[in-house]
């Protein structure tokens, strides 16, 4: 409960500190979505009286997302595939909303898509906090790992700073969240649809040097 209130005080007193703790936090074993914390920093930069530049507040999302993600991934590296998942089917892991089968989809998503997947599954709302375990797992180069994720990270922290600053003129603070929950999603899935398509073609450039 002391959490809970603990992180409602944050985003209440949402700053450039403040943001990269929650933003840690929603990248590693305390999933929350990350919607509530950089569309409305970016919405109140709109405001004269905010001494915060929407800049910073994707620069400092984007580290403190790249913090929760070491996280991960250096206890995934460390620990290894069967005490990760004894934490996931652990009390503690389901009160951080983790459990076996999670671990697992991300897992599944890694394999299928490699290194690139680091990058693409930060745009995945239910992969996005559990993408560093399996690079962890598999050893993942560490530079190679921090690479795709802050791109990942910053790309979609990018996204949520836009949409929070452009509804700043257009829709009242507290009907923010519905409607950033509502875009965000939509969003998500056409920036995974081009991922997705790079990806192809990238391998297509590939397999036709190869010939």
């Amino acid at each position: 409960m002391q959490s809970v209130a603990f992180i409602q005080w944050c985003l209440d007193h949402l700053n450039y500190w403040t943001i990269t703790l929650l933003m840690a936090i929603e990248s590693s074993f305390i999933p929350f979505p990350s919607e509530v914390v950089v569309a409305p920093a970016a919405y109140r930069t709109a405001s004269p009286d905010c001494d915060m530049n929407i800049v910073l507040v994707v620069l400092f999302a984007t580290l403190g997302a790249d913090i929760g993600a070491i996280i991960n991934y250096v206890l995934a590296r460390t620990l290894g595939r069967p005490l990760v998942y004894a934490f996931a089917n652990s009390r503690f892991g389901h009160l951080c909303l983790i459990d076996a089968d999670k671990v697992a989809h991300a897992e599944e998503y890694f394999d299928r898509h490699g290194a690139i997947g680091t990058f693409m599954g930060r745009l995945v709302p239910a992969v996005r906090q559990l993408i560093s375990i399996p690079a962890g797992l598999a050893r993942m180069n560490l530079g190679r790992f921090l690479f795709f994720t802050t791109l990942g990270a910053a790309t979609w922290n990018t996204v949520l700073a836009i949409l929070g600053r452009s509804l700043a003129s257009v829709v009242p603070e507290d009907q923010l969240m519905a409607r950033v929950t509502t875009y965000s999603h939509e969003i998500g899935y056409a920036m995974i649809a081009l991922a997705v398509a790079i990806v192809v073609y990238l391998v297509y450039q590939v397999k036709k040097g190869e010939k």
